[in-house]
């Protein structure tokens, strides 16, 4: 998914929401609840793109089919360095309807879940503006 790729690393928001479908639905990596819609989601990705320093990716896999893709990731996130895969599903019109997140060392995660809650009251109010 080369279109996400490019802009996740060029920090374009808006370009990364346009692939976005209207019922995506996003799994984050330090949250059980599922986050449901492209307004949330989109928020979401936003503040991920104001955290995540350095972020870059390093290798994509993808199904046969071309509706499975991971996106192996690195960055920094309050000064933890963080390894990472974007899992992303399209639906039958080519757009994201699903997106799931995994992070690791445990360090990065958590640094991650402090960066993000930090984020978490702007993330609501965008959403429910957009």
């Amino acid at each position: 998914m080369e279109a996400f790729r490019k802009a996740a690393e060029s920090g374009d928001a808006a370009a990364a929401e346009a692939l976005l479908a209207d019922d995506v639905v996003f799994h984050s990596p330090v949250a059980y609840k599922p986050y449901p819609g492209k307004p949330l989601t989109a928020a979401i990705l936003r503040a991920a793109l104001r955290v995540f320093e350095n972020l870059h990716y390093v290798r994509e896999i993808s199904s046969p089919d071309g509706r499975d893709h991971a996106l192996v990731f690195r960055a920094t996130v309050g000064g933890k360095d963080v390894n990472g895969c974007d899992f992303l599903h399209l639906n039958d019109e080519g757009l994201i309807d699903e997106l799931t997140v995994m992070v690791r060392p445990l360090s990065g995660a958590h640094a991650l879940a402090e960066a993000m809650g930090a984020e978490f009251e702007r993330v609501r109010r965008e959403a429910q503006s957009g």
